[in-house]
């Protein structure tokens, strides 16, 4: 007979939980929903800035005052004990200056990965144990569930449209085993969400979601990357070579990016062109229809299993953006590198973005697009 999987939240022993608190409105119901399931939980807001002064603007970026003050007094109408606690050098070295290093090596990364394996499941967590915590909760909209044999599984949120497992699918068995997310085993709507903080008296209820990447306030990721990695003049060319263009930085492009180009004259045949390769050697970016994107295959380095490695080749679902949508593929792991082969081919992939694979709505684990394979074309 088989085993059907529960929430991990289910009735069962009283914890000691560590509620990650962001000075917003999920992680704020989700500090009270486990404190109302009877868990001893304690409140702590990341200070991830020296300066916390500069990480808003309007409803951008987070780790303000105003965001620390706001989770403190979330915490009080909660109940529960609060602390601020400062991981601002650890967040530039493993979050920051990873995301300029990888942009200068040409590749496309994914700094909310990078913070949940590095800073609220890593750093955290471990400081959290160490103090005695079972487990650290936050605001995500993810399902951590029992599955056959007792073991924890990530699984999708159980509302698809605000699901944010892709961004946890770094977390491994020992990460998963003292994880909670009491906001993805509901199919509440962020109204739903946001009414119930009113009803708990939560502050926060109607304060806006902070959206793009948090340490660059302005939104203004090319002004970010200029200002940290220069300008260095260079070359657009098209696909045999010929230069078309040029740019103050190969760091400023994407793979599969079509506005900001500034090429001076239009392709022969009228059609836009997008980015389909960046050579940070030779500070080169090179251009070319829409469907010269298509990648029909992919390798992954760097993988994290969400439970036992996969063995042999085997059917998947695969996710490539925080946003976008599954795609059939068969993928098989060799030597530790993973190989995705695609049903069909797709676009926007750029190496230094993670793919996560599913098996139904479990994620399986994740890996970092090392390089790609395009239809009629070689390896990039």
């Amino acid at each position: 007979m088989t085993e059907t999987p529960v929430p991990a939240s289910a009735p069962g022993p009283r914890l000691r939980v560590l509620a990650a608190m962001s000075g917003g409105v999920d992680s704020a119901v989700a500090a009270a929903r486990a404190a109302e399931a009877g868990h001893e939980v304690t409140g702590v807001h990341l200070a991830l800035s020296a300066n916390p002064q500069s990480f808003r603007t309007g409803a951008r970026g987070c780790c303000t005052v105003e965001d620390a003050r706001d989770a403190r007094r979330a915490a009080d109408i909660i109940g529960i004990p609060f602390y601020v606690w400062d991981l601002a050098e650890r967040f530039r070295r493993d979050v920051v200056e990873d995301f300029l290093a990888e942009y200068r090596a040409g590749r496309t990364p994914n700094p909310c990965l990078r913070c949940n394996e590095k800073i609220k499941f890593a750093a955290l967590l471990d400081k959290a144990l160490a103090l005695g915590f079972d487990a650290v909760c936050t605001g995500h909209y993810a399902s951590v569930v029992t599955g056959p044999g007792g073991r924890r599984e990530l699984h999708r949120s159980a509302d698809a449209a605000k699901d944010q497992s892709y961004v946890l699918g770094v977390l491994d068995d020992r990460q998963l085993a003292h994880a909670l997310f009491p906001l993805g085993e509901t199919r509440a709507t962020k109204e739903e969400i946001r009414a119930e903080a009113e009803r708990r008296g939560l502050a926060v209820a109607r304060k806006p979601d902070s959206h793009d990447i948090c340490f660059i306030a302005d939104g203004d990721t090319q002004g970010f990357l200029a200002r940290h990695l220069g300008a260095s003049e260079g070359d657009i060319v098209d696909e045999d070579g010929r230069k078309v263009g040029s740019h103050q930085g190969a760091h400023g492009f994407t793979i599969g990016q079509r506005r900001g180009l500034r090429i001076g004259h239009p392709a022969p045949d009228g059609k836009p062109r997008y980015v389909l390769d960046i050579s940070p050697v030779t500070n080169t970016v090179t251009v070319g229809p829409a469907e010269a994107l298509g990648v029909t295959a992919l390798t992954g380095t760097a993988p994290r299993w969400c439970g036992p490695a996969p063995a042999g080749p085997g059917r998947y679902t695969a996710q490539l953006r925080a946003h976008g949508g599954e795609t059939p593929v068969t993928a098989e792991l060799a030597d530790d590198t993973l190989h995705v082969r695609f049903d069909a081919p797709v676009r926007g992939v750029a190496p230094g973005q993670a793919v996560v694979l599913y098996d139904g709505t479990r994620v399986v684990g994740s890996a970092t697009i090392a390089t790609t394979e395009r239809a009629g074309a070689g390896v990039g």
